[in-house]
């Protein structure tokens, strides 16, 4: 699992700049925000330490443009004034509209129990917040101790407040009885708060007089650990980054794709007018932290919410960010009461409000089924980087659910017995009157007559609205449950839009937010007069040389440091002619830095390799008499000293600069692997065309790179590593041969084997599963020498053949990845079939003789690699980091080189 993962902000409304001090981490996770208001993530690597101003501009641009134009636009129609275009250049600068009306109270209600070092960071963020009516409660519930208390009182403007009732929601009741503002926002003590958290709660209760509950964005305040990416890659807490609205009517029945409330946020960041308690109840004290149930009591309120007929918006420019548990084991359990949260949520809901029952079955069933069932499948069937044990560990969690609440209920009757009904503990005097809401001067106060008659009448109202104009909020349509906008640019149509009125009236914010939602780009068309693709090109071109960055130092920063030592790994069989060119070509590197040269003999018995190696003083030569490519190349592994080693085959010549344009990449801390092209020598004979017509060693001359995320898209298909490159032209990153879920090459696979090939795919294999990075760099490129005989040719490709089955089926074996048996039952077959018919239809001149040679092979592969796994069993396999013949590792040759003699610079 790729961690850490550093956590930054990343503000365009201000220059990108380099990130420095980043040694250690793997790569960048930034919050891409614009004038505050979240964009996206954004994922770059990390080279060298540091995290370049062009890679996360690049990255921007390539994941968020149209988000950012559409960011632009709207800040655009929000300008008071009137416009006869709508130009992108003239509004980088222009922030979005700030409201200066009045402000309520907001009561910051912070629940904890026994939890003071998370408390103390929380409440020094609470005390940041860029809000000046702030009313911040600490609730200590069923303390063990009165170190809560003490801190709280190191704090002058925050209450204290003890609920001695033990459970999540009886201090949530608590902080409803205790409150002094309108609105009460709550979060929780692992939680760090944004600067201006509850200013964007605040305002969307202001502007939108119908909304009783916001919810906010969740983003990790850290991804140090394996556990911490592991939830992100769950799913984490974030909900997105669009406003969302949820609303049905009371007395309706709600979408069943509603009932599971978690899509609506979480109770780390939420926030409710006061006077919703009054109308729909308290949260249920039998739910959440601090009962069996463990959760659900956020999700529980939320439904309410939406089921009686209110509004919940969900708002993203709410931020909070929040401490994923950091171990592993936690994470276990954090998932599992998940859903035993969620069950005894829609227990109690499908008790209490009967007309949803079925909806409630059917959104469980969904969630055993689809949830987990399909990806403990998925699973199953094709590896992830998502553990078994947590899709088990919630599953699990389901059918321990499904009998909670009613064993909590009852604790919670107890509870009330012994203490209660909970009332208010402090003197201060609070209002009990329901509260006002407060709203947008410009909609009207309504009575409970017109609200009823707004959330039952289906009327459409109809108005238009020019963009040329300044917009104005719609005020003349409290009587509609939904308004249809016509949108028209001075004499242009450009369509329509309908908006729900659950709010007897439409914001200005709101009616620009839908639009640009809607026509986007098509606002930057009737500008220009020109086609969208043409408009489209154009804003990008904008942004991009808006966030155009130049920094005299990125190649530097992007070099693979000199200190960094290399090792070049040459496995021979017998040619020495073909060796002694591939060394002359080596040697001749251009580099600075300490390079080892080993030359690997897979065949010692017959002396002809020492010789070779004797004309060049600096090449170390290690002995290995277990034929096959793998047996010889983990040999030169286990024996190099690089913390970056190249593997070449004798039969290879490379150009001066070849050395460092490989290693290069290896800057980004996340790179593992980085392949070259492979270009021929020669095409003079017939086998040598034909095996460049087979497809060759190369794979083309545009860079790409692929990672975990590449290794899991391919759902129904076996991963296709094949295309990534060869060994006779890779390097790695040492530390992953000593990994323990790559280690070194397969020794059952590979040339010299009865299997043919497969060791340098099935090692990419499992570097990719294991979620690193692979890169294709195709101007680190080599000369190959083809066999130049039809026989050689011959058995090249029926080696190949026996080889892509002996890979596939190891992934299987090995791997349990199904996708490997599935190309060797149906993939290769309809390969095969697509073949001979585009040869027979003269769409090809690959001959069919050969594809029929390519057949013999994939039948003979099955039994290749038993015969294989056979040899192996009989004389070992090579242990890494041990270097004596006896442990598996051949031994190096006295007087042909040494360690010492192997390291040096060249200029």
């Amino acid at each position: 699992m790729l961690y850490p993962i550093k956590v930054v902000d990343i503000e365009l409304s201000r220059p990108l700049t380099t990130l420095d001090g980043l040694d250690g981490y793997m790569g960048v996770q930034g919050l891409v925000r614009f004038h505050g208001a979240p964009i996206g993530y954004v994922k770059a690597p990390i080279t060298n330490g540091h995290c370049t101003a062009q890679t996360l501009s690049k990255r921007i641009l390539e994941d968020h443009s149209e988000t950012i134009i559409n960011r632009l636009l709207y800040n655009g129609l929000s300008l008071p004034l009137g416009r006869e275009r709508l130009c992108l250049e003239d509004l980088f600068d222009v922030p979005p509209p700030e409201y200066k009306g009045k402000l309520p109270l907001v009561t910051v209600a912070v629940c904890t129990r026994d939890r003071t070092a998370n408390l103390a960071v929380c409440l020094d963020a609470i005390n940041q917040l860029d809000y000046p009516y702030l009313d911040i409660l600490v609730v200590d519930n069923a303390p063990t101790n009165d170190d809560t208390k003490k801190l709280v009182e190191t704090y002058a403007n925050v209450r204290y407040v003890c609920e001695p009732r033990p459970g999540l929601d009886w201090a949530r009741n608590r902080a409803v009885i205790e409150a002094k503002g309108d609105i009460i926002a709550y979060t929780d003590d692992d939680v760090v708060v944004d600067s201006g958290w509850v200013k964007a709660l605040a305002l969307v209760f202001i502007k939108h007089p119908e909304v009783m509950a916001v919810t906010g964005l969740v983003v990790p305040y850290e991804l140090e650990t394996e556990a911490q990416v592991l939830f992100e890659i769950y799913g984490g807490f974030g909900r997105g980054m669009s406003r969302k609205w949820y609303q049905v009517n009371r007395g309706n029945k709600m979408p069943w794709k509603f009932l599971g409330t978690g899509q609506f946020g979480t109770g780390a960041n939420m926030a409710y007018r006061r006077s919703v308690f009054d109308d729909i109840g308290f949260f249920d004290p039998a739910l959440d932290v601090g009962t069996v149930t463990n959760g659900g009591g956020d999700l529980e309120m939320f439904f309410r919410v939406v089921k009686e007929g209110h509004t919940l918006v969900y708002e993203p420019s709410a931020i909070v960010r929040h401490r994923h548990r950091r171990d592993y084991a936690k994470l276990r359990t954090q998932i599992a009461n998940n859903s035993i949260g969620l069950f005894s949520y829609c227990i109690r809901s499908l008790f209490a409000y009967p007309d949803e029952c079925l909806s409630f079955l059917w959104i469980l069933i969904w969630w055993i089924v689809y949830w987990n069932l399909r990806r403990l499948w998925l699973g199953f069937k094709n590896p992830t980087r998502f553990p078994q044990d947590l899709i088990l560990a919630e599953l699990k969690g389901c059918f321990i659910g499904l009998t909670r609440y009613h064993k909590a209920r009852h604790t919670a009757a107890e509870i009330t017995q012994s203490f209660g009904e909970q009332e208010r503990e402090t003197e201060e005097d609070v209002d009990s009157a329901p509260y006002p809401i407060f709203s947008d001067p410009i909609f009207p106060a309504l009575t409970k007559e017109e609200i009823q008659k707004v959330k039952t009448n289906p009327g459409m109202a109809v108005r238009t609205v020019d963009l040329r104009e300044p917009l104005q909020a719609l005020t003349d349509v409290k009587e509609y449950s939904s308004v249809r906008v016509f949108v028209k640019w001075h004499d242009q149509l450009l369509g329509s839009v309908d908006i729900p009125n659950p709010d007897r009236g439409i914001s200005k914010s709101r009616l620009i937010e839908v639009i640009v939602n809607q026509f986007g780009m098509k606002l930057l068309e009737v500008n220009l007069n020109f086609s969208r693709y043409y408009c489209y090109t154009q804003a990008i071109s904008i942004l991009t040389n808006h966030y155009k960055v130049t920094d005299k130092e990125t190649d530097l920063l992007t070099c693979l440091p000199d200190k960094i030592p290399i090792s070049i790994i040459i496995a021979t069989y017998d040619r020495p002619q073909d060796l002694r060119r591939c060394l002359c070509s080596i040697v001749a590197q251009k580099y600075t830095r300490q390079l080892e040269i080993i030359v690997v003999d897979n065949h010692p018995a017959s002396g002809l390799t020492p010789p070779v190696v004797a004309e060049f003083p600096d090449v170390v030569l290690v002995s290995e008499s277990r034929q096959g490519l793998a047996y010889a190349r983990n040999a030169g592994f286990v024996a190099s000293t690089g913390d970056i080693v190249i593997a070449t085959d004798d039969d290879v010549t490379v150009p001066p600069d070849w050395l460092e344009k490989l290693i290069a990449p290896f800057a980004r801390a996340d790179v593992m692997i980085v392949t070259g092209n492979v270009l021929p020598l020669q095409l003079e004979t017939n086998a040598q065309q034909c095996f460049e017509n087979y497809g060759g060693l190369g794979r083309g001359f545009e860079e790409f790179e692929v990672n975990g995320d590449w290794f899991e898209s391919f759902s129904r298909h076996a991963v296709p590593t094949w295309q990534l490159g060869a060994t006779a032209n890779a390097a790695f990153r040492a530390s992953i041969f000593s990994h323990p879920k790559i280690g070194l090459m397969n020794e059952a696979l590979g040339p010299g084997m009865p299997s043919g090939v497969g060791e340098d795919t099935y090692l990419f294999y499992k570097v990719l599963k294991a979620g690193y990075t692979l890169i294709y760099e195709p101007s680190a490129y080599v000369w190959h020498k083809h066999r130049t005989e039809m026989a050689e040719l011959h058995r090249q490709l029926y080696n190949y053949s026996k080889g892509h089955v002996a890979y596939n089926l190891t992934t299987w074996l090995q791997d349990g990845d199904w996708r490997g048996l599935v190309q060797i039952v149906l993939g290769l077959p309809l390969a095969h079939l697509s073949r001979i018919y585009q040869r027979l239809r003269g769409w090809s001149d690959y001959p069919i003789s050969l594809i029929w040679l390519e057949m013999t092979g994939n039948l003979a592969g099955v039994w290749s690699l038993w015969q294989s796994h056979l040899r192996v069993k009989r004389e070992g396999r090579i242990a890494k980091g041990v270097g004596s013949r006896e442990s598996g590792v051949g031994s190096r040759e006295s007087g042909v080189g040494s360690r010492e003699s192997g390291v040096g610079s060249r200029e």
